[in-house]
């Protein structure tokens, strides 16, 4: 009866919730578009996003040249005409981000959120709530949205520059910004880390449509007595598969791009925990592994060549809680109190959650049905 009243009463909070944090959105975004209309009058007009020439990635012609090249589909050529090109251009930088070289051993969790440009509304909902930079536990937690290119209109990069330098925390690179370009994504904020952010003890990497209890993520890796980031560490919901060797399927990969009939074991890429050994170690292998567009996977494939194994914890569900296969469970705070992370939700949603499990009137029964521990 508890859980059904505590049920009952988030989704009653839910409107209120809702409106409240509608409006703050308005009100950010209005600020930014208000700072946009002072631009100059030529700024309004519509204009080609500006050149950077410090990188020109030639095509790979030759690759028209294998069996079967003709009938793959189009982004699966790009992928074999550009898969060499790692080299795009930051846009938008954070120099700085994790401190002065040598001091960003103070930033105990570091959140990389992957994020589409044009997802303004998600940003701004996570920095109000799990991705919220603060000192939890005795700890920093810092956060980075990582995204690309969505268009070439001048207006909408303009009004992302202007929530970057509202936020100081959008990471943007030179690239088209789509779901075969994910791994491009990852290499890239890899070697973006290791230039300019080595020393932080661990990392989530997750999606801007995740619920995350960074709470409980802080605890449980604070519980590891024997890793302080310096030892291998990589956890999230483990994933076994084979190739989609359908050209009509969004995961299609044809065998010329990967030759063996099964995955190595991986996490699935909703949202998954390492240490800074593991995150360095991977971009160590990245650097003479061929591209595969499929991020979590490509991160399974650096893994097993460093010989390191991805582990599974129960409190990351990337396919939400469920009470079977198929019924999913209610948003009862007290269930979402205990998870590390799940995927996926709504803004509003992730709002009104993260309200919700921070309700000092909420109360909640002993039994753990989540544990921190793996």
């Amino acid at each position: 009866m508890k859980r059904t009243a505590l049920t009952i009463m988030a989704a009653l909070l839910t409107v209120a919730l809702l409106i409240a944090v509608n409006l703050q959105l308005d009100s950010s975004f209005n600020n930014i578009k208000f700072s946009q209309q002072n631009m100059k009058k030529d700024h309004n007009q519509k204009k080609p996003l500006p050149k950077n020439n410090s990188y020109i990635c030639q095509q790979n012609l030759s690759a028209a040249n294998m069996p079967g090249f003709s009938s793959f589909p189009s982004g699966i050529k790009d992928i074999f005409y550009y898969r060499h090109c790692r080299n795009f251009p930051v846009l938008l930088d954070l120099p700085g981000k994790c401190g002065e070289p040598g001091k960003s051993e103070k930033i105990f969790l570091l959140l990389a959120i992957k994020s589409a440009s044009l997802n303004y509304d998600r940003r701004e909902v996570l920095r109000k709530t799990w991705a919220e930079e603060r000192l939890y536990n005795g700890v920093w937690i810092r956060q980075i949205f990582i995204t690309g290119k969505h268009s070439t209109n001048f207006e909408k990069q303009e009004l992302l520059k202007l929530e970057h330098q509202q936020y100081n925390d959008i990471l943007q690179f030179d690239f088209e910004d789509t779901y075969l370009n994910l791994t491009l994504k990852q290499v890239l904020f890899l070697d973006w880390m290791e230039k300019n952010c080595q020393n932080f003890r661990f990392m989530l990497h997750t999606d801007d449509d995740v619920f995350a209890n960074t709470d409980n993520i802080v605890q449980y890796l604070q519980s590891l007595k024997d890793n302080d980031g310096g030892k291998h560490l990589y956890i999230g919901s483990l994933m076994s598969g084979v190739p989609i060797r359908n050209s009509q399927s969004k995961y299609f990969i044809p065998v010329q791009m990967y030759e063996s009939n099964k995955y190595p074991i991986y996490c699935s890429g909703g949202g998954y925990i390492q240490s800074a050994y593991t995150a360095l170690t991977i971009h160590k292998m990245s650097q003479s592994i061929p591209l595969l567009p499929m991020e979590d996977v490509y991160m399974g494939m650096c893994l097993a060549k460093a010989e390191l194994k991805p582990a599974h914890h129960m409190g990351i569900k990337v396919f939400g809680l469920r009470m079977g296969p198929k019924k999913f469970l209610p948003y009862d705070p007290c269930l979402y109190k205990e998870v590390l992370l799940v995927h996926e939700f709504s803004p509003g949603q992730i709002y009104v959650l993260w309200k919700s499990i921070h309700n000092p009137s909420l109360k909640c029964g002993s039994k753990k049905t989540f544990p921190l521990g793996p």
